[in-house]
């Protein structure tokens, strides 16, 4: 069987997905084809041993140093990607000879091309769109109160057309029961986590170590020396991953254990990715989640309080001060909550659970590709 998966680089967290799987799949006889969409992308895969190649450098969703989303600079990359001739039309062409090569292609997420190929006789027989809920329900409603009423509902119909067209839809939620649930061709499924060993403990701080990640779009300096002094204010010590902020002292670019030391850590610091929430649900770690202006990430944000996780929610809005003092009483309040000890580490209820989603996933594209 033979799989292609391009994984968008706009973010890491398509990146992370890609990787873990194509990794569990190779494990079991499957031959990978990854595609991505950034030249830092397939460097960042082939931090895992991973090879894969560049589709089209033109399209990415456009943020700030804040990892704030820039909507008109976003739909106007969109835009000149799809309608310019030399563009979508011509990663079109290259992806026919993929579509002959692979029993499925997998698109996570939203890339425009295979977005188009996959309402088409022929091509869409074998795309699998791969997509957490909140981003699906962020790009349809795009351009509610910015446009017209009745374009945005003329927009969101062609999306939700495109989408459902597919042979096949894997709509991933951190919150979703730990089984495959299908309607039609729709398949909701568990957010896949690395499955971390009981025993796996890589902080050097033990309990008082904090896992930060934040993605590449987080480059401003002063966000980053806010929360550094938030932390060491609240007496814990921190290991730091963003390639955004990889020239700063104490911080690197890439981890390719972060999960494992996310895992066995006391707290974690992320934006609100799907990723990062999965990560700390499975391994039921309290979480401080830098909120931004990303649509999908702040609902993201509101399911986190609704269903109960250990967390705060912080923003950055310039002031630094602010900003480390928010950092701070988070992480007092986190690390001293009543639910929480120091040896409440990654255990085995943990691993089984990560694993049991990660065969889930397996087993679905698995047999998807055999039909």
């Amino acid at each position: 069987m033979r799989i292609a998966y391009l994984a968008t680089a706009d973010a890491r967290g398509h990146l992370m997905r890609s990787q873990l799987l194509s990794q569990a799949l190779q494990a079991r006889g499957v031959d990978v084809q990854l595609i991505t969409t950034s030249d830092e992308g397939q460097r960042f895969l082939a931090g895992f041993g991973l090879t894969a190649t560049v589709l089209s450098r033109h399209y990415s969703v456009q943020f700030d140093t804040q990892q704030n989303m820039l909507r008109e600079a976003t739909d106007a990359n969109v835009a000149s990607y799809i309608f310019h001739p030399k563009r979508m039309a011509r990663d079109i062409l290259k992806l026919r000879h993929v579509f002959r090569e692979n029993d499925l292609v997998l698109n996570d997420s939203f890339h425009p091309a295979l977005l188009f190929m996959g309402c088409l006789p022929g091509w869409r027989r074998k795309v699998v769109h791969i997509y957490g809920a909140s981003l699906r329900q962020a790009l349809e409603t795009n351009f509610n109160g910015r446009l017209p009423a009745v374009i945005a509902r003329l927009y969101s119909g062609i999306v939700s057309f495109q989408i459902n067209r597919a042979r096949a839809r894997l709509e991933h939620d951190f919150a979703y029961h730990p089984k495959a649930e299908q309607r039609g061709n729709r398949i909701r499924i568990p957010t896949p986590v690395a499955p971390v060993k009981p025993g796996t403990i890589l902080s050097e701080q033990g309990s008082e170590s904090v896992a930060v990640y934040l993605n590449p779009h987080f480059c401003d300096p002063a966000l980053a020396a806010a929360l550094e002094q938030g932390i060491a204010k609240a007496d814990l010590t921190a290991h730091c991953v963003g390639e955004g902020m990889a020239n700063r002292t104490g911080w690197l670019a890439q981890d390719t254990d972060w999960v494992s030391r996310a895992a066995s850590s006391a707290l974690i610091i992320s934006a609100p990715g799907m990723a990062a929430l999965s990560i700390a649900q499975v391994y039921d770690r309290p979480i401080i989640l830098v909120l931004t202006d990303q649509p999908e990430q702040q609902r993201n944000a509101a399911r986190a309080k609704e269903l109960g996780l250990r967390h705060r929610i912080v923003v950055w809005q310039g002031d630094s001060e602010m900003f480390a003092g928010s950092i701070y009483a988070a992480c007092s309040a986190l690390c001293t909550d009543a639910e929480f000890t120091a040896s409440d580490k990654a255990d085995s209820r943990g691993y089984d659970s990560a694993l049991r989603r990660l065969d889930i996933w397996l087993d679905e594209l698995v047999s998807l590709g055999g039909r």
